[in-house]
């Protein structure tokens, strides 16, 4: 996806918004900063532990606006129904909708409905879009050496509860999706500082995909620290069992934020306070070298590379 993105979309639509590839688009109308986003959710299964494909959609809108420092205004809701979808079950993804907007404070203001033929679009997609006015800039180009790196909690839960959700692995798990709209949070950090470099949320690819993104052709790199990121006992016993690394499974409440040295101890302090950032940790650093490269020191002591994702680990997970 990463190389189709780069060879195909930006080398032919060719512009400067969407040459930044950021989360969101940044547009500048008058003399306002606007973010602008899209993005299409194809999740199986529909309803999974934490949510289902309405909030999962109408978090992943907010969540992208936020990441820009924007504050999220409305989002569109399209829709491509299933012959055959069960009213009462559009029903309950349209009132979770609702009731995740309601939360984050954004209003659903214009949509689009279409159905497919049975058997041609696996019971609903939702596309959703958002505007959000940019109140804070936020640019990676001012990222150098000794800025911190933080997560406000454990990585994987999304991908793994939508994975046993699927009942093919006959598994049982205690693991919930971690899906929630991010702006009250992120709202809450800029509040306390204007020295925040880069934020991120981890979805497809995880946050080894995030990571590398930062740094690539860049002058300098990251090193992690294995024990200082955030990994919940079910999440680890799930990848260990299937033979999948927690470092790309997708969230889809989290948040990697870069910041300066001087401020991440009042960062965490806020975000330690809300309830979607009591587990929030700083996992790492910018630094010299490797340049280019995610390097993580081991809870053995050693050191390893922490490659782009090549392939996709789960499909189908938002």
């Amino acid at each position: 996806m990463h190389s189709l993105i780069k060879t195909l979309f930006v080398e032919k639509f060719n512009n400067p918004p969407l040459s930044k590839l950021t989360d969101s688009a940044v547009l500048k109308i008058d003399d306002r900063l606007l973010a602008f986003t899209t993005d299409t959710y194809v999740v199986k299964p529909l309803f999974f532990p934490g949510g289902d494909i309405g909030k999962l959609a109408v978090s992943g809108t907010v969540n992208d606006l936020s990441v820009m420092g924007a504050e999220p205004i409305c989002i569109s809701c399209g829709l491509v129904i299933e012959e055959g979808l069960d009213y009462r079950i559009l029903e309950r993804i349209i009132d979770s909708m609702e009731r995740t907007a309601e939360s984050a404070k954004v209003k659903v203001v214009t949509g689009d409905t279409k159905v497919v033929e049975k058997g041609k679009g696996d019971g609903l997609f939702i596309n959703t879009s958002g505007i959000g006015i940019i109140r804070k800039s936020i640019s990676m180009d001012d990222i150098k050496p000794g800025d911190k790196i933080i997560i406000n909690g454990p990585v994987g839960e999304h991908g793994i509860a939508v994975l046993l959700a699927r009942g093919e692995l006959g598994l049982e798990s205690e693991v919930k999706s971690d899906c929630a709209p991010l702006n009250g949070l992120i709202s809450e950090v800029l509040k306390v500082t204007d020295n925040i470099k880069f934020m991120r949320d981890p979805t497809r690819g995880g946050l080894g995909t995030v990571l590398n993104e930062i740094v690539e052709g860049k002058g300098f790199g990251i090193m992690l620290e294995e024990d200082r990121i955030p990994l919940s006992n079910p999440v680890k016993g799930a990848c260990e069992l299937l033979g999948l690394d927690p470092l790309y499974i997708a969230n889809e409440g989290k948040v990697v934020i870069v910041a300066t040295p001087e401020d991440v101890q009042k960062i965490l302090e806020v975000m330690r306070h809300h309830p979607l950032g009591k587990d929030a940790e700083i996992i790492g650093e910018i630094v010299s070298e490797p340049k280019g490269k995610v390097g993580m020191k081991t809870k053995s002591k050693g050191t390893r590379i922490v490659d782009m994702l090549v392939g996709e680990q789960l499909p189908r997970i938002c």
